[in-house]
């Protein structure tokens, strides 16, 4: 009788396996239908890339996320800055409409990518670089390499307190690459997908599931992400829950974690000449001792400049897409000034 309970319950268990990679592999093959790539596939060294540019203008202002976002949280920022010049955003290497990697995530190889999306963006000429969070040491990384190609930079709330983080923050750091990483796993079979279908609907019921499953932290972060979200136009909604529905974005979130991890020290050393103008915009949530931090990145510049976003997230460009543009439009001022005879 046992045997029978358990061969019923390996039979019972490995249908629903079956059933949720059938209904995943169905939901990938028609989001990708639903919702092919607005921009171009450049090639990187055996994977690409995708970006998209609009507007028209001079210097050009390319666009760099946190660490597992993608173009689309510069949704309305960059729609502000093609009104004034030509503007390009990208997704790393596993997110959104870019391939997954062909090579291990490191900070050298992401600069290297990003150096490979200035040249097909900018062709050649000098631009301004804006970089939320973690994505302002990737803009510092190539401004390090190529200052007399940076017009300026604009760093949005850089996450300094991640470079050399303390006990607590590398647990944290390491905790989110094992929920990364079982979130591809769980994704291979549907689950994610379902749960952010009910998380993005409203379900009520949702966040008390997740904490059942992996504890009241994991349902609190997921429901203060699908807030963020919110704060995106409405069109993006139905692409965030595609691409958070795919196991490659959950591999690449982690890989990009670890590259934190063991990368952040020489992040921390990486200087960019002080002659680059440099806008520095901090939350105005964060800590005094973060934002004083924030404050240094601004001061190392000769033409640095710090503002602070009141009333804002992490996510400024979510809660004040103004201010950001805002800060391009002067550098790009500032730099079409000086280019006057």
């Amino acid at each position: 009788m046992a045997t029978n309970h358990l061969t019923l319950l390996l039979g019972t268990i490995a249908a629903l396996v079956g059933a949720g990679v059938v209904y995943q592999r169905a939901g990938s093959r028609a989001a990708a239908r639903r919702f092919p790539p607005p921009g171009a596939l450049i090639d990187v060294g055996g994977h690409r890339l995708h970006v998209k540019c609009s507007g028209d203008g001079f210097p050009p202002v390319v666009l760099e996320s946190g660490i597992a976002a993608s173009s689309l949280s510069w949704s309305v920022v960059a729609a502000q800055v093609a009104a004034f010049t030509r503007v390009c955003t990208y997704d790393r290497a596993g997110l959104a409409w870019s391939d997954a990697p062909s090579s291990p995530r490191t900070f050298t190889r992401m600069v290297d990518e990003l150096e490979a999306v200035i040249a097909h963006a900018a062709a050649g000429e000098r631009c301004i670089l804006v970089g939320h969070s973690f994505g302002s040491f990737l803009v510092r990384g190539y401004a390090c390499r190529h200052p007399d190609s940076v017009a300026g930079m604009v760093l949005v709330d850089p996450a300094v307190e991640w470079l050399t983080p303390d006990p607590e923050r590398a647990y944290r750091l390491r905790r989110a690459q094992q929920l990364a990483r079982i979130g591809a796993w769980l994704s291979i079979v549907g689950i994610p997908r379902v749960c952010l279908a009910l998380l993005v609907g409203g379900a009520p019921a949702a966040p008390r599931g997740f904490s059942r499953l992996f504890g009241q932290t994991v349902a609190q972060t997921l429901n203060r992400l699908v807030g963020e979200v919110r704060k995106l136009p409405p069109s993006t909604y139905p692409l965030m829950q595609a691409f958070w529905s795919e196991p490659k974005c959950y591999r690449a979130m982690a890989d990009h974690l670890a590259a934190l991890e063991r990368d952040g020290e020489a992040m921390a050393r990486i200087e960019p000449p002080p002659e680059i103008p440099v806008v520095v915009i901090s939350s105005g949530a964060q800590p005094p001792e973060q934002i004083e931090a924030q404050r240094k990145l601004a001061e190392a510049s000769r033409a640095g400049r710090h503002l602070i976003a009141g009333r804002s997230s992490h996510w400024i460009q979510f809660d004040r897409p103004e201010l950001v543009a805002a800060a391009v439009r002067d550098l790009l001022d500032r730099d079409r000034n000086l280019a006057q005879p």
